[in-house]
């Protein structure tokens, strides 16, 4: 990202990225069926803790991104690389559609507190092409304006996030279960290819292959 022009474009890009990477479609399916056996309150405290909770760390990354770069010795190369790996183990779940539990399978009871931090907060809301664009950003952003442009774009995302999440079983309700599926595997096979292309992008930028051409 060149953060040297602030432009509509720029901001387009920005903006997609964050919603596939902090936004609702990823943590929707997991949050449904982790979070079914809990009342409507409780959902909505969980909905609450687990934006709260992405929201917080985003900032820190943002904040710090560029500093844990230096101080571990890494690029933003190999952190395209490793958000690539994860988001592809997690697209491929996705894309692989959903799996039937077995019958005599015993659900032990959750702490809504833990299960509103991993893994819904981490990694399904904020995932790892968020962490990675974040990372990426913080060591990439040249002025005040650019780094306020980000964290703008997070809170947003956050907000979009706390809509969705904190109205979860009025729109479960709006929901058809053979779409949600479909949606899901589909979603999962692109997210698939956004791993691929940030591994390749990642390996162009380190050296080890011929960088991807700009487009």
């Amino acid at each position: 990202m060149d953060f040297t022009v602030i432009d509509a474009p720029l901001v387009g890009k920005l903006l997609l990225l964050l919603l596939i990477g902090m936004g609702p479609k990823i943590a929707l399916v997991p949050f449904l069926e982790k979070t079914h056996a809990f009342d409507a309150e409780t959902k909505v405290r969980i909905a609450r803790q687990m934006v709260l909770i992405a929201l917080v760390t985003a900032l820190i990354l943002f904040a710090t991104g560029a500093l844990l770069m230096r101080l571990l010795h890494i690029t933003g190369g190999a952190v395209a690389v490793a958000g690539g790996i994860i988001l592809a183990l997690i697209a491929i779940k996705m894309a692989s559609g959903p799996t039937e539990k077995p019958h005599d399978e015993i659900e032990v009871p959750v702490d809504p507190e833990k299960l509103a931090v991993f893994p819904l907060a981490v990694p399904y809301l904020l995932n790892p092409v968020g962490i990675t664009v974040i990372i990426l950003a913080s060591g990439e952003v040249v002025s005040i304006a650019s780094a306020a442009l980000v964290v703008v774009l997070i809170l947003v995302v956050a907000a979009l996030d706390y809509l969705v999440f904190t109205n979860i079983d009025k729109l479960a309700k709006r929901m058809k279960p053979a779409s949600m599926v479909v949606s899901e595997v589909v979603f999962g096979i692109l997210l698939t290819a956004v791993a691929i292309q940030l591994i390749v992008s990642g390996l162009g930028n380190l050296g080890i292959i011929a960088p991807p051409a700009a487009h």
